[in-house]
């Protein structure tokens, strides 16, 4: 449920000594009391601080919210009334998440718009995605410094675009003025037989991950002057919808990487488990390489950079060939990096076999502050 917290670092990636600065950088901040945001971003003026763009009414903007909004045979009220009402499919279990992003902590008020809606989108439908979920309904609730039509215009085009692409219909919310605070409920249905859970792992699972680890992280670290592809990565996560109901079924548990991967893997193991995780198999996408072309650089990242919202799972090894193949038909890579067993603890070893020493890390919103 939660949403990784963002931090400003000052490094140039057009510096000809970023690899070295970076990951010694990743290695002074990937601790427990800081990984994830010890520090927020320091306040920038916002787009509409200086002259707000077409300000208009609040029912003026519920009503431009209500003409984009998609809907379905299931939504039997929907934006205007006082509350949605919905008709569940029969058989389905109802699933809910809610994660709120706030200036200055988990975006910045300088990004575009767009990607501030698409992330508010996609952390909320990557919870649902771990849950094995089918996204159905959402609810917004916006609390904007005043009624910048062309901001939420905006907005809306990554929030409905992405919940567009998962059939997802905005059914309702709320409006309010003050200081930009963004909050999301989803609504979701799934198999009650197959719900995937976290803290369901059993000894001698295989621990696999989808898509690539370190990206966002990378991001971070090199601000505005990252990659464009990195920067996707952090500013426009693409959540694991389907990959998730694939896998539902076979999974013993599963979780998504939102707060850092070793963070999240202590929340799928069960009491008194433990895990190897193999730093040699983390996956990282080309871009991640090309910056960082010593592994071991990486790892930092990949462990415990957090906000890749990819889908951690553990798999019986019976499961794996299935799950595998069924991920490949989605063009989602999965990635075996480690074992569940019962150890107690969570051990990271090299290629070479030697165990890496590396602070948990991840992020938790209150313990970081």
């Amino acid at each position: 449920m939660n949403s990784c917290c963002i931090r400003k670092h000052p490094t140039a990636w057009s510096s000809t000594r970023r690899s070295s600065w970076l990951i010694a950088s990743a290695r002074s901040r990937l601790t427990p009391s800081s990984t994830g945001c010890s520090t927020a971003w320091p306040p920038r003026p916002a787009p509409w601080s200086v002259k707000p763009n077409s300000p208009v009414s609040e029912f003026a903007l519920i009503e431009r919210i209500r003409a984009r909004a998609a809907s379905d045979d299931r939504v039997l009220v929907g934006i205007g009334d006082d509350a949605a009402v919905l008709a569940p499919e029969p058989g389905r279990a109802l699933v809910a998440t809610t994660d709120s992003l706030v200036l200055d902590r988990h975006f910045r008020s300088d990004w575009p718009a767009a990607d501030v809606g698409h992330l508010a989108a996609a952390v909320n439908l990557s919870d649902l995605a771990a849950m094995g979920a089918r996204p159905r309904w959402a609810l917004l609730a916006l609390t904007l410094p005043t009624g910048d039509a062309v901001w939420v215009d905006g907005f809306l085009d990554g929030f409905l675009g992405l919940c567009t692409r998962f059939n997802t219909c905005l059914v309702g919310g709320n409006l309010s003025a003050g200081p930009l605070n963004i909050g999301v409920q989803l609504l979701g249905d799934v198999d009650p037989a197959c719900v995937a859970r976290r803290g369901r792992a059993r000894i001698g699972d295989l621990l696999a991950v989808t898509g690539s680890l370190g990206d966002a992280a990378a991001a971070l670290l090199g601000e505005d002057g990252a990659p464009a592809d990195l920067l996707a990565r952090l500013h426009r996560p693409v959540p694991r919808v389907e990959a998730g109901q694939a896998m539902a079924a076979m999974a013993t548990a599963m979780i998504d990487v939102s707060d850092g991967l070793l963070a999240d893997l202590g929340h799928l193991l069960g009491p008194g488990q433990g895990a190897r995780i193999e730093l040699g198999q983390l996956p990282a996408s080309g871009s991640l390489v090309k910056v960082f072309a010593d592994a071991s650089q990486r790892w930092p990242l990949q462990l415990s950079g957090g906000n890749d919202y990819e889908l951690l799972v553990s798999l019986q090894p019976s499961q794996w060939d299935a799950a595998h193949a069924r991920c490949a038909a989605l063009g989602v890579p999965l990635t075996v990096i480690g074992l569940v067993n019962s150890a107690g603890a969570i051990e990271c070893r090299q290629p070479d076999g030697h165990r890496l020493e590396l602070p948990r890390g991840g992020w938790d919103h209150f313990e970081s502050r």
